[in-house]
């Protein structure tokens, strides 16, 4: 379930920036690169100012981290915190409202895949308590 959502997230990251570069880089790049150089080279809330929002600084380049780390934490057999299948959902519900419907609704899925493994593995650890406890008032009788 973790390593589907941390797939789910990052191609999410992936795609959101991607997508949005080759939307906005080809009409923007030059603009964007002379805002380098001259501060205030373009206007507040321009064409291209949006263009960069919308890609760089946008859903997709921390979804593309957040989705790396839950697949190293995965592959080292740490669970994720739960704050960060809260937190993904939580943006998603944010941006849902603010803009309307659109793929990324998809991570609400991921979001409770990761819940679901959390409470997995806060199972799978609980057993062998439970376990020892239950063989132990075995030995009592």
């Amino acid at each position: 379930m973790v390593k589907w959502a941390g797939w789910m997230i990052t191609l999410a990251g992936i795609g959101h920036t991607l997508g949005s570069l080759l939307q906005a880089a080809p009409d923007h790049a030059g603009t964007w690169f002379d805002g380098l150089w001259n501060s205030g080279a373009y206007p507040e809330m321009s064409d291209a100012t949006v263009a960069w929002w919308y890609s760089m600084y946008s859903f997709g380049p921390p979804l593309l981290l957040i989705g790396l780390t839950v697949l190293w934490l995965e592959r080292r057999g740490v669970t994720p915190p739960l704050f960060i299948p809260w937190a993904v959902a939580a943006w998603v519900v944010v941006g849902f409202v603010v803009d309307g419907p659109s793929p990324l609704l998809v991570l609400l899925v991921a979001a409770g895949l990761l819940l679901a493994g959390a409470r997995r593995a806060r199972r799978r650890e609980s057993a062998p308590h439970e376990a020892g406890t239950a063989s132990a008032a075995r030995v009592e009788s």
